[in-house]
C-alpha cells in the first residue's frame, strides 16, 4: 500500500548540526537502520560541509555509504553549494537537498553569500546533476521562507520569486522551511498556496520548527493546502546554528501519531519508532529529547491508519 503522507527524518543533519557532542558513526548508522525498519522511508543522513565548520559531519562519507546499503531507504543529504553536490554525486546519494535563504541577511550568515550568488550556484549544480547518467533527485530549499530572526517578516512575493527561480533552474522538488519557528497556520496557508499556485505539479515539502509551539498546527495547515511530505526529527532535535532561538524540529513521533490517529497513513510503526529513543538518548545523554507520545504512550485501543483501513 502507498503511504498518504511521507515523514522525512532530518535529525541526523538538522538535529546534530548544533550539538557539540559527537555521535559515533556506528550509532548514527544504528539510528538510520532502526528508523528505516520502523517505516521511515526517507532520511537526511548528513551534510556535505567542511568538517572545520561542522565537526559533527566529519564522517559524512561513511554515514552515506552505510545508509545506502539499507534496502528501500531514500538517502538524502544537505548541500550548501556545488562542491557539496559534487561530493554527493561521488558517493551516490539518492537526493541532494540544496538550501538557500529567502532572507538576504540569513543567507549571508549561513552560507556567506548573497541570494543571487546562491541561485547562480544552484543553476551550476542543476546542470552538473543533469549530466549524470544515473542522477539523484535535486531538491531546492528556501530557508526562512516563513520568517527570519534577523529581518522579521519575509515577503511572500520573495518566497514565490525564489521558488520559481529554483524550479526554472532545474529543481525536481522544493522544500519550504520555517527555519526559525516564526510561522502560524494562517501564514503557512498564505505562503504554501502562493508557492503551489506557481510551481504546478512539482512536489513541495514542508519543514517546521516547534520553537514557539505551533509546529504541528502548521503541519496541518500545510496538509490542508495539499502538501504531502514533511520533515521531522526523532525527539524533536534540531535548530539552525546561524539563527538565534531556532530550536526544535517537530517531533517525529508526535507528528506520526497525530496523522495516524486522524486516519492518515504514514507507513510508520509507532512502537518501533518509540523503541529507538533509548539509543538516541544513550548517544546524547546531556541532550533533552521532547515528545508527548513518548511521555504518555499510545492511547488504549489505538489503531494505526493502515490497520484500520484493512479491518
Amino acid at each position: 500500500m502507498t503511504r498518504e503522507v511521507t515523514l522525512r527524518e532530518v535529525g541526523l543533519r538538522d538535529g546534530l548540526q548544533s550539538i557539540a557532542t559527537f555521535v559515533p558513526t556506528a550509532d548514527k548508522l544504528a539510528w538510520i537502520r532502526q528508523e528505516a525498519a520502523a517505516g521511515v522511508a526517507e532520511i537526511e543522513v548528513t551534510s556535505y560541509v567542511p568538517p572545520k565548520l561542522l565537526p559533527q559531519f566529519v564522517d559524512a562519507a561513511e554515514v552515506t555509504l552505510g545508509a545506502l546499503q539499507i534496502p528501500d531507504l531514500m538517502v538524502a543529504a544537505l548541500v550548501p553549494n556545488t562542491r557539496g553536490a559534487q561530493r554527493g554525486l561521488e558517493l551516490g546519494v539518492h537526493k541532494i537537498n540544496f538550501v538557500m535563504s529567502v532572507s538576504e541577511t540569513h543567507n549571508m550568515k549561513n552560507v556567506r553569500r548573497s541570494r543571487e550568488d546562491s541561485l547562480a550556484d544552484f543553476r551550476t549544480m542543476a546542470q552538473l546533476v543533469r549530466e549524470q547518467a544515473s542522477r539523484p533527485i535535486l531538491c531546492g530549499g528556501l530557508a526562512t521562507a516563513l520568517g527570519c530572526s534577523y529581518e522579521g517578516d519575509v515577503p511572500v512575493d520573495d518566497v514565490v520569486r525564489y521558488a520559481v527561480a529554483l524550479v526554472e533552474a532545474g529543481a525536481d522538488e522544493l522544500i519550504v522551511p520555517d527555519t526559525v519557528g516564526y510561522a502560524n497556520p494562517a501564514l503557512v496557508r498564505r505562503v504554501f498556496k502562493a508557492v503551489l499556485a506557481e510551481v504546478g505539479d512539482l512536489p513541495v515539502a514542508a519543514h517546521f520548527h516547534d520553537t514557539r509551539g505551533t509546529g504541528l498546527a502548521n503541519l496541518l495547515a500545510a496538509l490542508d493546502c495539499g502538501v504531502r511530505a514533511f520533515d521531522a526529527s526523532l525527539g524533536g532535535l534540531g535548530g539552525c546554528p546561524f539563527a538565534p532561538g531556532a530550536t526544535g524540529n517537530i517531533v517525529m513521533e508526535d507528528a506520526a501519531y497525530m496523522l495516524e490517529s486522524m486516519g492518515v497513513d504514514t507507513g510508520i510503526d509507532l512502537d518501533a519508532l518509540l523503541a529507538l529513543r533509548p539509543l538516541l538518548q544513550a548517544a546524547l545523554p546531556d541532550v533533552t529529547l521532547y515528545g508527548g507520545l513518548a511521555r504518555a504512550g499510545l492511547p488504549r485501543g489505538f489503531v494505526a491508519a493502515r490497520a484500520a483501513l484493512a479491518a
